[in-house]
Parts: C-alpha cells; structure tokens; sequence
C-alpha cells in the first residue's frame, strides 16, 4: 500500500490544500493529514478544531485519515508507514523551501521520498496565513474554503 503524509499547520485547511489531497489519492492507496502540533504557535483554529475540519471534510473517505503528531516529520511518516511525503508547491518561494526541507529529510530519513505536486493555478493566492487576516479583518473566507466547511463552526 503507498501511503503518504500530507503534513502542515493547516490553519485553516484550504481549497488549495484540498487541490493537494485531491490530486494526491490519484497517487496513492492512502493519505494521512499530519497537523504539526506547535504548542509556541498561537494560532486562528486550535489543533483540536483543525483535526475536526479536515474529519468534516473527509469523514467518508476511507482513504484519507487526519492525525496530530509532536515528533520529526520523517519519524512520524515512519510510525505511520509512510513511504512518501506529499507536498504542495504554489510558486518559486514554496519551491525553494520545499527543496531545502526535501534535501535534509533526505539525508536524516533516506527511505522516504518526497512528492510535490503543483496547486491548481486558481488557487495559487490562497494561503492560511491570508484567510487569518480575512478573519481578523472580518472578511469572509468562504470563497477560499473548501465547500460545505464554515469556518465559524471552528473559531
């Protein structure tokens, strides 16, 4: 079975990272949402509601599952049973971070291989950090949220 790890903060989850997942299980037999617990990190969502969203989102997939992890990301994707990282790239910023993280986590976990894929070019300009400031703002994020998820039920 191949199965990879989607990691990330996911706060919130996007329409791009749902582009990610989506073009990901034409890949792979299995995904697993990581959310990377940062307890420094004051976020919009606590982890706790991340985990719902994306479960709201993907509970009647079997092939995807969402988990909260503390560890390395390579050493998780070893708990898990990962053989893959999968990775979104939205530009050549993403691009050079993605080499850079692909290049270490080589090096510290050879067995396991990093897959990036492209987001839609419609959804390049979403990001987290910009439906925060939305939020913060009061904008409304729904055009940038995956259907059926109101981010309200998770504030």
């Amino acid at each position: 079975m191949r199965t990879a790890l989607f990691p990330g903060s996911f706060d919130p989850f996007t329409l791009g990272h749902q582009a990610i997942v989506e073009d990901g299980l034409k890949i792979f037999d299995r995904i697993v949402i990581g959310i990377g617990s940062n307890s420094e990190k004051n976020g919009l969502l606590t982890v706790a509601n991340r985990r719902r969203l994306i479960e709201d989102l993907y509970g009647d997939n079997d092939r995807v599952s969402v988990a909260v992890y503390e560890e390395l990301t390579g050493e998780f994707c070893r708990q898990i049973g990962a053989s893959f990282l999968l990775r979104g790239m939205r530009n050549t910023v993403d691009y050079e971070y993605e080499r850079n993280m692909m290049v270490v986590n080589q090096m510290l976990f050879p067995e396991i291989t990093t897959v990036l894929l492209f987001t839609p070019p419609k959804y390049v300009a979403i990001s987290s950090s910009i439906i925060r400031e939305l939020i913060q703002f009061g904008g409304d994020p729904t055009p940038l949220m995956p259907d059926n998820i109101d981010i309200k039920n998770y504030l």
